[in-house]
């Protein structure tokens, strides 16, 4: 699923990330810069060392205004005008929007290792649906530690800290598919702590939310026996915790466990048999499955499209 250009600053595609990635190559640019007049100046040293005068016949007054001109006021002069750049230009075109230039709002909460995404009343998990060239408000919280939202080919990064809400701009301007990624040390499985955005044509958006809000089509009570209920909400269903993603429709996911492996039965089924052997550390328990339950469970997960 994931065909885009990868987690990479240099592949921008919404104008926000194009500001971004412009200011890097920029900077890169400047520090190239500071790099020759650092080694400049050294050689200068080197030479001057055992010599009466520089080559080109500076005195010591020329040379102290040459290190007081390029290893003082140059440096000087670059650093305040890309702190002028990054924090004065560069944060406007990449801060939040205002609700009222916005179509569409987005609730992020990250937790240990996963991603709740709600639309409104509908809830799904890891993969971020948008409609493409839209202005999406994505606001974000955490429920335990500080998380960090990131779609590097969108926009910059937006820390998740607890009992605080932060927004972010998302915008993208052709469709595809943008992988993700938790920018803040949070754990053990911070590595694996994965999402997508999912940019698509505004009709197929609408369809795939339309499919979205709509509740499960049945129910298998052994989902309740086994304790899944416990943790996860099945819309529709008497499963309505949410210490775990929502699985509604989990079967429409490309991944499973927040990107850490894709979503088909050989893979559902080893993630349900031993979930610490997929994820060390993940939250999900070892449960006691016999193998007649786990392909019950298996395919009634499958069945949740």
């Amino acid at each position: 699923m994931i065909g885009s250009s990868g987690q990479s600053v240099l592949t921008p595609h919404s104008g926000p990330e194009h500001s971004i990635t412009t200011l890097w190559w920029v900077m890169f640019g400047v520090a190239c810069v500071g790099f020759t007049i650092v080694a400049v100046l050294l050689l200068l040293g080197w030479i001057r060392r055992n010599r009466a005068a520089l080559p080109f016949g500076g005195t010591e007054r020329a040379a102290t205004r040459l290190v007081i001109g390029l290893g003082i006021a140059t440096p000087l002069v670059l650093l305040t005008a890309l702190f002028i750049w990054s924090d004065v230009f560069v944060i406007r075109t990449t801060a939040a929007p205002s609700p009222s230039s916005t179509r569409l709002e987005v609730h992020v909460v990250g937790h240990q290792w996963w991603w709740s995404l709600g639309y409104g009343g509908t809830t799904t998990a890891n993969e971020l649906h948008i409609p493409v060239r839209t202005r999406v408000d994505v606001t974000g919280t955490s429920a335990d530690v500080i998380h960090s939202f990131w779609i590097p080919e969108l926009n910059r990064k937006a820390d998740l800290i607890p009992g605080r809400t932060n927004s972010l701009l998302l915008y993208a301007d052709r469709a595809g598919t943008y992988p993700g990624q938790c920018a803040e040390f949070c754990g053990q499985q911070h590595a694996h702590m994965q999402l997508v955005v999912v940019a698509q044509p505004r009709a197929k958006f609408q369809q795939w939310l339309h499919g979205e809000q709509q509740p499960a089509a049945h129910w298998l009570p052994l989902f309740a026996k086994k304790g899944c209920a416990n943790c996860h909400e099945i819309r529709g269903t008497p499963a309505d915790a949410h210490v775990g993603p929502d699985l509604t429709h989990v079967a429409s996911r490309e991944l499973l466990a927040s990107g850490t492996i894709p979503n088909d039965r050989a893979h559902l089924r080893a993630w349900l048999q031993d979930p610490q052997n997929v994820k060390p550390g993940t939250k999900m328990p070892n449960l006691p499955l016999s193998p007649r339950d786990l392909d019950a469970l298996v395919s009634y997960l499958e069945s949740l499209k």
